[in-house]
């Protein structure tokens, strides 16, 4: 594939030719070298499904160990996901200052510490501030990750790769239930943190060894041409070195200036911005409720203990299914044209959960459609918000709608519980659980408004108005 340089703009006349990355990025097929990306940043994201399911897997083990109540263990899960808010919040600004992959090694680095020192907590408040540091560590690696990942594909496969990289969230937890279901018996639940901490490190080992900083990025922040030049190289391994030293490289979109949470509402990004938290909101409040909640109020409505195991399971299994469904169909057909409809295939499958008398295929049915519809639609969301911002403000746009969407990750158990104590039923929960799903609906819907042109199916990409494209890319 030869690239065709301009030097037709004024302003770059003195520098020689010019190359726009994310042209070459979009023109160029998939490598090695962003394989290796992708790779890395799905190895994060197992980690980061690891620690969010492991206090769950160990919780039993733990309460016999310890001989405490298990409301007392409601504070340390709490924790971890307040931890896993800030750390979203914060880290995801610092990685539009300082770059993805510094924060994302950090990050790893850090939770593998805190899980080493969770393995050796000997009172529950050491517990709970381990879990809470832990929580921060883990809460910036999906965001990190997402933005990697979107800034080193081709907008052609972007969604479904990014979405194929998310399933490493479910491979960590499903790896987390099988290491647990070994390692206690033979060692204790101790043995459960001790691993996944060495793991931890060693990917970060890994990663602070072969992870590439994000190109799109370095360009921004005026790193020296020949750092570009050398990630550039591994995009298209088959230009000669010497001519990539020569060229002046180019991204679309301002350089980095003020707060990047600000950026998040200028150049008419505000509305977009506060669609993107709600839906992350009302996503996540929906999974995490499903994922707590969905066992035991099947058992409640008479189910055998077994078939309320394998709910919980089918849910997950939904999920995958739908990461991988949606993000091919998503490259086809645009977010819009799959949200909108999945929201509402969610909303109806969760009503139908609720209801009393639901044969049992019935109910497996309607359950695996809810994981892939509102499980697999979390990985959907944040391709979407990835769309969304240009490369100075990505990680933070992506790191911030995951840290408001943690906030109702925490709500809806604590919501579901309390309707439980007031002696809401199960029907009642269930409707308010697909009345959120009508409302991603809906806020999807809004958010799609914001397209330009017939058939349009995509968000305008942000960084589209900050200027034309300098360098042509041939094929």
């Amino acid at each position: 594939m030869p690239i065709t340089m301009s030097t037709t703009s004024p302003q770059h006349l003195a520098q020689g030719p010019t190359l726009d990355i994310p042209a070459l990025i979009d023109a160029s097929p998939i490598g090695r070298f962003q394989l290796g990306v992708f790779v890395l940043a799905g190895a994060a994201m197992i980690i980061d499904g690891f620690d969010v399911q492991a206090m769950g897997f160990v919780a039993p083990e733990l309460v016999r160990d310890w001989g405490i109540a298990r409301v007392a263990l409601g504070s340390v899960f709490s924790a971890s996901l307040v931890g896993m808010l800030l750390g979203s919040l914060a880290l995801s600004v610092l990685a539009d200052r300082i770059g993805r992959r510094p924060v994302l090694v950090a990050s790893m680095l850090f939770a593998g510490l805190c899980m080493l020192g969770t393995a050796h907590a000997r009172t529950l408040t050491q517990l709970l501030a381990l879990r809470a540091l832990s929580g921060a560590g883990v809460g910036a690696i999906m965001g990190n990750a997402m933005a990697l990942v979107s800034e080193y594909c081709p907008a052609r496969r972007r969604a479904s790769t990014m979405m194929l990289v998310s399933c490493g969230f479910t491979a960590g937890a499903v790896c987390g239930g099988l290491i647990a279901g070994w390692l206690i018996p033979l060692a204790g639940w101790r043995a459960v943190f001790l691993s996944g901490g060495l793991v931890s490190l060693a990917i970060s080992l890994l990663m602070a060894a072969m992870l590439p900083e994000s190109v799109q990025f370095l360009v921004l922040r005026g790193a020296r041409r020949e750092r570009i030049a050398r990630l550039v190289k591994g995009i298209v391994p088959h230009e000669p070195a010497a001519r990539l030293a020569e060229v002046h490289y180019l991204v679309r979109g301002a350089k980095p200036a003020g707060a990047p949470v600000a950026e998040l509402f200028r150049a008419g990004r505000a509305r977009a911005t506060l669609l993107l938290w709600g839906l992350n909101f009302a996503n996540l409040l929906n999974l995490f409720f499903l994922s707590n909640w969905l066992p035991t109020i099947v058992s409640d409505l008479g189910q055998p203990r077994a078939v309320a195991i394998a709910i919980g399971t089918l849910l997950q299994v939904g999920g995958t299914l739908g990461t991988i469904g949606m993000g091919l169909l998503i490259d086809r057909a645009g977010y819009f044209r799959v949200l909108v409809p999945g929201f509402v295939a969610a909303a109806l499958a969760i009503l139908l959960i609720g209801q009393p008398g639901l044969p049992l295929p019935a109910l497996f049915a309607v359950v695996l459609l809810g994981g892939i519809c509102i499980v697999g639609g979390q990985p959907a969301i944040n391709a979407l918000t990835a769309s969304v911002y240009p490369t100075r403000i990505r990680a933070t746009g992506i790191g911030w709608g995951l840290g408001i969407g943690r906030a109702g990750s925490i709500v809806g158990p604590v919501a579901a519980g309390q309707l439980v104590a007031l002696g809401g039923s199960a029907h009642a929960m269930f409707l308010a659980s697909a009345l959120i799903a009508l409302a991603s609906c809906a806020m999807t819907l809004v958010l799609a408004r914001r397209r330009d042109g017939p058939g349009d199916a995509e968000p305008r990409d942000a960084a589209s108005a900050d200027g034309a494209r300098e360098a042509a890319v041939e094929r």
